[in-house]
């Protein structure tokens, strides 16, 4: 009898970077280089706190998620970060400002998608810097007391920046998504489902439900290993009325109509209000409208209104994306009301609801 045929395979050495692919660090290279210390992580609990107290109605102060449409510039960011931090040790017993700190931004086609893609501004992609250059500025405005809010949009980002999220954000072409109703049931902190951007507000209250739950989830750990993860579920979710195809869902009879939606499935009926996009019909100076108008309806007593959201930055308006020339302070994606506007906003707010 012949001997059975073994086939060795001769080990090949291991390819450190395929072509055209650039090596990001790992989560927890990351976290441990820029590190959550045990006061800065009791601060990070608080704010979560304070946040989810709001939206199961413990809370009567009004949460206002507010700050550029997306960052850019770290600096600005900062200053206004300081601008927002003051402002909010002045208002905290009626407003709770949480500062938007976007570093992603979906496309509906192309174009610069985010601080953690293209920090240079250059199309060069240097997401290791961006990646790097994201959770050092949201460590900077935690640790001057503000919560952090973001986008989640790329769910293989989430590891980089979670632990430092005070607030979540699932964008109105995402909502929809498994992947991204998976992710959200594994947060810590509270998230808000936008509603379409048809206007349908179904599949926000579809999504915080599948949130709710524990999910088995592909993720990775601290090393990057591939794992499979269990969720919790996140019981602190919420539907951001956004508007759709252009028209407005902020006023009274949209605000009763998705209430007694989400009542009749059983989920939390408090609502938060995104000043810009559909409801303001694109044209950034129409938020103050939107904002006065949902704060008179509070004052009316429709008191599952609990949050807003601006897009608000040092300088009113917005720029083209032209390294070398740009101004300080101004958005390079959608248009925000200015800080004197924000400001002005913030303190009425919080005199009409005093």
């Amino acid at each position: 009898m012949n001997a059975p045929v073994t086939t060795t395979r001769t080990a090949q050495p291991a390819t450190t970077t395929e072509k055209g692919a650039t090596p990001l660090p790992l989560p927890g290279e990351l976290l441990e280089r820029i590190h959550v210390d045990a006061a800065l992580e009791s601060r990070l609990d608080r704010q979560r706190q304070a946040v989810q107290r709001i939206l199961t109605g413990e809370d009567s102060r009004l949460l206002v998620v507010v700050g550029p449409c997306s960052i850019h510039d770290p600096d600005a960011a900062l200053e206004y970060a300081d601008r927002l931090a003051a402002l909010g040790d002045e208002l905290s017993e009626r407003v709770l400002p949480v500062m938007r700190v976007y570093v992603e931004k979906p496309r509906t086609t192309v174009g610069w998608k985010g601080l953690a893609y293209d920090p240079d501004l250059n199309g060069a992609g240097d997401m290791a810097k961006g990646v790097t250059r994201s959770r050092e500025l949201m460590h900077a405005v935690a640790s001057r007391g503000l919560p952090v809010a973001t986008e989640l949009l790329q769910p293989m980002l989430a590891p980089y920046l979670e632990d430092l999220l005070s607030w979540v954000a699932i964008g109105a072409r995402t909502t929809e998504c498994q992947l991204h109703r998976e992710l959200a049931s594994d947060l810590r902190a509270a998230v808000g489902f936008k509603n379409a951007t048809s206007g349908d507000v179904q599949v926000a209250i579809d999504a915080m439900q599948a949130a709710a739950h524990p999910h088995q989830r592909f993720a990775q750990n601290a090393q990057g290993r591939p794992i499979m993860r269990q969720s919790a579920g996140n019981p602190h979710t919420h539907v951001v009325l956004r508007g759709g195809h252009g028209e407005p869902n902020y006023q009274s009879h949209h605000v009763r109509q998705a209430i007694q939606t989400l009542q009749a499935a059983g989920q939390n009926p408090r609502l938060m209000v995104d000043c810009s996009h559909a409801n303001a019909r694109k044209d950034h100076r129409r938020q103050s409208e939107v904002m006065l108008d949902v704060l008179d309806q509070r004052r009316a007593g429709e008191a599952n209104l609990v949050a807003l959201m601006l897009e608000s930055h040092l300088f009113e308006g917005k720029q083209a994306l032209n390294p070398g020339a740009m101004r300080y302070g101004v958005s390079i994606t959608d248009a925000c009301v200015g800080w004197d506007t924000t400001e002005h906003l913030l303190k009425t707010a919080a005199e009409r609801l005093a």
